[in-house]
């Protein structure tokens, strides 16, 4: 039977937990809440339980996975510093964090010189992966690719798609910084042309009707559309949420990248400055520019 640690049960992780191990996979899993992992372990009859990172480690035969599924930045760089000192030559960490690709290149580097092996994975699917599989982007040597490639089978929504080897170590993370870059435009298309349909409101249009029609054979059927349907026959109005939309980083990075490369990217990078403006990020330029046309105009401004 194969077998892998994972470390970091949370949404994503957990249910790639499950997912292995209703493949036969064995999971040896950990979690900062232990209460976390014994629940899992309740449910599923592959993945084994451990309280500490090191009994972890020490189940494991050698060479072992590790796979951490933990937020990107300081919590998996402080996974891998706990890790290493744990581990033997010859191991494998796969980051599967939404991290920065250049982030994945320097510690490839640094286990390197420490005798470990290292992949970056980026993962796609978000909470619907158990039941309909994950998309995968790896990068990494291909030895150490292919060492991961029966997980990789298990997690896709098939064994013969849905994972690739991108590339080498930072390929990974850079196709899933690229792929959520897109992500933000397709979102941002999508919001702006249900508003408008929403502000012309002498067509008394039904949006969760317009949104069913455009699944079938439209040129902007996708999985977002059909999400978007989904909800909207539940509330049209979404008067109970706030317009505020956060941003993970991973757009943030793809639009440094177009600037870093001179390649432009104006669709999503203005997906994001949207996001900006939408946390209020833009509040204070709009008050300057409201004061600007008071002052050559005598326009009134609007207090609170």
């Amino acid at each position: 039977m194969h077998e892998i640690g994972l470390y970091g049960l949370g949404r994503m992780g957990g249910n790639m937990a499950r997912r292995l191990s209703r493949a036969g996979i064995r999971v040896h899993a950990h979690n900062r809440s232990h209460e976390v992992t014994l629940a899992l372990a309740g449910e599923e009859a592959h993945v084994v339980p451990h309280a500490r990172l090191a009994d972890m480690v020490q189940a494991l035969a050698a060479p072992r996975i590790l796979w951490l599924m933990l937020p990107s930045g300081a919590p998996t760089q402080a996974a891998i510093d706990a890790l290493v000192p744990l581990l033997s030559p010859g191991d494998l960490i796969v980051d599967g964090a939404n991290g920065f690709y250049k982030e994945a290149q320097g510690r490839g580097q640094v286990l390197e010189a420490a005798g470990l092996r290292f992949v970056d994975v980026g993962v796609s699917g978000g909470i619907w992966g158990l039941d309909n599989g994950y998309c995968l982007m790896a990068g990494g040597a291909r030895e150490d690719v292919a060492r991961i490639e029966p997980v990789l089978r298990a997690l896709a929504p098939a064994p013969d798609r849905g994972w690739l080897h991108a590339g080498p170590l930072g390929a990974g993370h850079f196709t899933k910084m690229v792929h959520n870059g897109i992500e933000y435009g397709m979102m941002q298309a999508m919001a702006e042309g249900f508003a408008l349909l929403e502000g012309k409101r002498e067509f008394e249009l039904d949006l969760a009707a317009v949104a069913e029609l455009w699944r079938h054979s439209s040129v902007v059927r996708s999985w977002l559309l059909d999400l978007t349907a989904d909800f909207l026959t539940k509330d049209q109005r979404l008067d109970d949420i706030q317009p505020i939309v956060a941003d993970s980083g991973e757009g943030r990075w793809t639009a440094a990248e177009s600037i870093e490369q001179g390649i432009p990217t104006p669709v999503m990078t203005l997906a994001l400055m949207a996001r900006f403006d939408s946390q209020g990020k833009a509040d204070y330029g709009h008050k300057l520019l409201a004061k600007m046309r008071q002052g050559f105009g005598g326009h009134t401004t609007v207090g609170k």
